[in-house]
C-alpha cells in the first residue's frame, strides 16, 4: 500500500489527534506519553488552518490506506531568527524503518528551501540511535547536547542532542 505525503487539512484534525495519542503511548521520545494531548478536535483544526495560512510554517502528514502513520512540522522563527526553523517529526512504531520518516524529512527540507530557511533545527533524545542516523543521512549535524532535557516518570532524566541542518 502506497504512502502519501501531503499537507494536513483541518478535516484531518480528529485522525491527527488519534495518531498523536498512539505515538505518545508507543515511545518515550516525545514530550508526552500515553495520556495523550489535552486538545480538542476544533483546536487541532484551528492549528492546522493557522499553519496552512502561514507560508513559512507547514504540517505534513503521511497517510497509508487513508490512515495517518506519520507527521512532520516545520515552524519558522521571526525577526532576527527568520533564517531558522524548528522541526518536529514522528512515525508510528509499526512503520519505523519503512522510509516514511525519510520521505517526511525530504518534504520538510523542500519546503524550507522554498521559503529561504537556512537552518532547520531539532532536539532528539540522545539514545534514539535510529532517529539520529536518519537525521545524519539527510545532513543534520550534532551541535551540542542538553543534559536532563526530559524528566521521566520514574524520576530519571534523558539527555537530548541538538542537531542542525544547514541548507
Amino acid at each position: 500500500m502506497d504512502v502519501i505525503i501531503e499537507k494536513a487539512r483541518p478535516e484531518d484534525a480528529g485522525d491527527l489527534i488519534a495518531f498523536l495519542n498512539t505515538i505518545g503511548a508507543e515511545t518515550d521520545n516525545l514530550t508526552y506519553g500515553g495520556e495523550g494531548l489535552p486538545i480538542s478536535q476544533e483546536k487541532e483544526a484551528e492549528i492546522i488552518r493557522e499553519k496552512n495560512e502561514s507560508p513559512r510554517n507547514a504540517l505534513f502528514v503521511a497517510k497509508k490506506g487513508g490512515k495517518i502513520i506519520g507527521n512532520a512540522s516545520i515552524e519558522a522563527f521571526s525577526r532576527r531568527m527568520a533564517h531558522r526553523a524548528e522541526l518536529g517529526i514522528a512515525v508510528v512504531r509499526a512503520e519505523w524503518g519503512q522510509g516514511t520518516g525519510g520521505r517526511l524529512l525530504e518534504r520538510v527540507i523542500e519546503h524550507a528551501k522554498a521559503q529561504k530557511i537556512e537552518i532547520i533545527e531539532l532536539e532528539v533524545r540522545g539514545d534514539n540511535e535510529r532517529a539520529i542516523r536518519l537525521y545524519q543521512k539527510y545532513g543534520f549535524v550534532k551541535i551540542g547536547a542538553y543534559p536532563k532535557f526530559f524528566k521521566m516518570e520514574d524520576n530519571t532524566y534523558a539527555d537530548f542532542d541538538l542537531m542542525n541542518l544547514y541548507l
